[in-house]
């Protein structure tokens, strides 16, 4: 009898509950706008936090309630956002994170013997920012490769090597370099520059065998202007290249890179 009566009391408790709950639920709900929802649905859904905010809904709900920028996740449906909040946005280009650095392992030659931590940070902070005797080039710590959570980047003797295909341009790789290797460019780029050394030549090929001598001899044969020269380094404005590749065979030092390469990509998944 004893446990009859103890079960009834838990059931009639339950229940006093639940009919409690609804009703603070109905009393104190707090209606959405129906725009959040589809506006999340239009974002990567990665919750990266590369656009700033906790993840996408928090950023869902900032364009739509605060007005935020709708153009701060590169892999987003920009375009179909902008229906949805009634203004006219350009369509998304997608992005990919690109380190400008050719110097691996066994094209760099080496300072000293490095022993401290593993981290790109700390090394950034040791004589000529690392063992490796160009100070401008990547650590190869793997510090970028830590905070991809798309594990789209790895460290192949020596040197970031970014995977194009899975790579969500959030942003943090860049953040994190302390070189400034990293930079986000359009997925659909033919060419690249693959150094940011700023050394004078014969420097250069010192320390490294695939470095920019700054020799101009691409600005010079490109039709379109597209390639400048400034501080012993190559750059490539991506809005006027036309593909032409032309860059490519006039480059001494073979660092310019056609991004779309298969023979050419580093990156070798395992």
């Amino acid at each position: 009898m004893g446990i009859l009566i103890a079960a009834a009391v838990i059931a009639i408790i339950s229940v006093a509950v639940g009919v409690l709950l609804g009703v603070l639920n109905d009393r104190f709900r707090v209606e959405t706008d129906p725009r959040e929802e589809k506006v999340r649905a239009c974002l990567a859904g990665s919750n990266c936090g590369g656009c700033g905010y906790a993840g996408c809904d928090a950023y869902a709900s900032a364009i739509v309630q605060e007005g935020a920028d709708p153009s701060l996740c590169p892999s987003s449906d920009r375009e179909e956002i902008g229906k949805i909040m009634g203004v006219s946005l350009a369509p998304s280009v997608r992005l990919t994170a690109f380190v400008k650095c050719s110097g691996s392992c066994a094209k760099t030659t080496q300072d000293y013997s490095y022993f401290d931590e593993k981290d790109c940070r700390i090394a950034y902070l040791a004589p000529r920012h690392g063992a490796k005797s160009c100070s401008y080039g990547c650590c190869g710590f793997g510090t970028c490769a830590l905070v991809c959570q798309f594990d789209a980047i790895r460290i192949i003797d020596g040197l970031a090597v970014v995977d194009r295909e899975k790579c969500q341009a959030c942003g943090k790789c860049v953040g994190v370099c302390p070189n400034g290797l990293i930079e986000l460019i359009p997925y659909d780029a033919s060419y690249a520059v693959r150094c940011s050394s700023h050394a004078k030549g014969k420097l250069v090929r010192s320390a490294c065998q695939s470095g920019c001598i700054g020799c101009g001899l691409c600005s010079r044969v490109c039709p379109t202007g597209a390639i400048s020269v400034a501080g012993s380094l190559a750059s490539i404005d991506q809005t006027k290249c036309i593909a032409c590749g032309e860059c490519v065979k006039k480059c001494p030092a073979g660092i310019i890179v056609k991004l779309n390469d298969k023979a050419a990509d580093l990156f070798q998944p395992s």
